[in-house]
């Protein structure tokens, strides 16, 4: 199958202390790429992988479900334990469930979670079982993205509702999960998006088992706040947090 024009997985070499960035639902690793860079200016090796069935066509990612995506994610783990000392986790959206999944189950040093679903704003998500008796697909909406945040968002135009469903499972999954992760945890939400109740964020923060974590919150930015207006500052509070 063959892959989007830039939607491939990418590595970036530099110290011993690694860091894995796990994108989000319909998304690449794109939408990681400069939040990569600027770590890897502090000199972390990245590593982001592209999840099976992402990056490709919506009937590809419709043959998968959340067991896939976790496993590439446990092989991009693999495989920055096989050349650092140390690896820490940064996922967005459903990326960030991944990783907390991850942190349940890896020795993570550190792990940033971004505008991670708990509640999905949208409230037909209730009609999805129905929604999948008459069609595979539903279009998506999509937010324009300032300063060449666009040319990172690599995404289809439709949703696979098989795969909108497993994500919906996943939720499920790693709430249960979250006291189980001790590991010190940033979360990071905008208080001004339409895809994931900003309360996701609070509700995890509480949740989780950590001794030691962080809610940020934005006020500018859309869902995808690596790509968006307050891209900066959140690169800046994740790389102190790593530190």
């Amino acid at each position: 199958m063959a892959v989007m024009p830039g939607a491939e997985p990418f590595f970036l070499p530099g110290g011993q202390n690694g860091v894995l960035l796990v994108h989000g639902f319909t998304g690449a690793p794109s939408e990681m790429r400069l939040a990569g860079e600027y770590l890897n200016n502090l000199g972390y090796t990245v590593f982001a992988p592209r999840l099976p069935g992402h990056g490709t066509t919506p009937e590809e990612m419709a043959k998968t479900a959340w067991p896939h995506w976790y496993g590439n994610v446990e092989d991009g783990y693999h495989l920055l334990t096989g050349v650092c000392s140390t690896v820490s986790a940064v996922g967005l959206s459903m990326g960030g469930l991944l990783t907390l999944k991850l942190a349940s189950e890896y020795p993570i040093r550190r792990l940033a979670v971004i505008s991670a679903p708990i509640y999905i704003a949208n409230k037909r998500i209730k009609l999805l079982p129905l929604y999948r008796i008459f069609t595979n697909f539903v279009p998506k909406t999509r937010k324009r993205l300032p300063d060449r945040g666009e040319d990172y968002s690599i995404t289809y135009e439709v949703t696979p509702l098989s795969s909108l469903s497993s994500l919906i499972n996943l939720i499920k999954h790693v709430d249960a999960l979250l006291p189980s992760v001790t590991v010190p945890t940033l979360v990071i939400q905008s208080r001004k998006e339409h895809t994931v109740e900003p309360e996701s964020a609070q509700y995890i923060y509480d949740k989780l088992g950590s001794s030691e974590k962080q809610l940020m919150w934005l006020n500018k930015s859309g869902h995808i706040v690596t790509l968006d207006i307050e891209r900066e500052a959140v690169f800046e509070k994740i790389g102190q947090f790593l530190a």
